[in-house]
């Protein structure tokens, strides 16, 4: 007869090897990204009903990095990435070309779209300029308006944990793929152009380069990120309709991906 008392009898919680904790530890980074997938694709459905203002959630990279990094390291390995959302002391310069990268990539977009033959402007939108430093601060300081707050999820936490087993200019290109796969949403709602494929995986690569060169200061890309959704998304953005609209798009998204062909075949960061 068996000896009941000295049968082990298992533990549910102890037997189980693909639990969500172990399989988070096993593979972090694939977590992160199917996790950002949940976390910000939530409010789709809701919006299709036209229930909810957005088909994504802008914060879901941040919140799936900090779960990710919770699982994985508890708050000791949460408190850097805040950290280098707080990071502002750094060069003068690297605040100038986070700023003025997407505001010169864009300007030129308008410029050679007026040239093409793009309605100009009227002076009433022209003078929707003046929101666009509000525009900015929503998107800087508040989680879901503009893009920003997805920054420390695709840089804060994902491409440092690319560069080291691919380099960066790989990493990059990966991370831009996942990046356009995550903005599906908002492209299939009409929201955004099919263009913004080219121009996520291209962004991907320039702001990439600038975050491992200038000290990988999560604020400072959010900066950039920030700068771009104002600037472009708030306010060019809205100066075409139609045809000119459509152009203004492809050539934004073409002059990012020149100014990314450049840097992978010419720049190395000092990391």
């Amino acid at each position: 007869m068996t000896n009941i008392e000295s049968t082990p009898i298992s533990s549910p919680v102890r037997d189980q090897p693909h639990s969500i904790r172990t399989i988070i530890k096993a593979h972090p980074v694939i977590s992160f990204f199917l996790l950002t997938l949940v976390l910000s694709w939530w409010p789709w459905p809701l919006y299709a009903a036209g229930n909810f203002p957005l088909p994504i959630a802008s914060f879901g990279p941040f919140l799936a990095a900090i779960a990710v990094l919770g699982v994985t390291g508890g708050r000791s390995a949460i408190r850097p990435l805040i950290r280098s959302m707080l990071h502002w002391r750094v060069p003068g310069r690297w605040w100038l070309l986070m700023i003025a990268t997407p505001v010169l990539i864009t300007g030129t977009a308008l410029a050679l779209n007026l040239l093409l033959g793009a309605q100009p402007p009227s002076a009433a939108q022209l003078g929707a300029w003046s929101g666009v430093p509000i525009a900015f601060a929503l998107a800087l300081l508040v989680p879901g308006l503009g893009g920003a707050w997805e920054e420390p999820g695709w840089r804060g936490y994902a491409l440092p944990r690319l560069v080291d087993p691919y380099g960066w200019k790989l990493a990059s290109l990966i991370l831009g793929a996942v990046t356009a796969v995550w903005h599906l949403p908002l492209m299939l709602s009409g929201l955004i152009s099919w263009w913004d494929l080219l121009l996520v995986v291209s962004s991907n690569v320039v702001i990439a380069l600038l975050f491992l060169t200038s000290g990988r200061s999560v604020l400072l890309v959010m900066v950039l990120h920030a700068t771009n959704n104002a600037f472009s998304g708030t306010f060019v953005s809205q100066l075409f309709t139609g045809t000119d609209a459509s152009r203004q798009a492809a050539i934004t998204a073409l002059i990012w991906a020149a100014t990314a062909a450049v840097l992978l075949t010419t720049k190395r960061p000092r990391s």
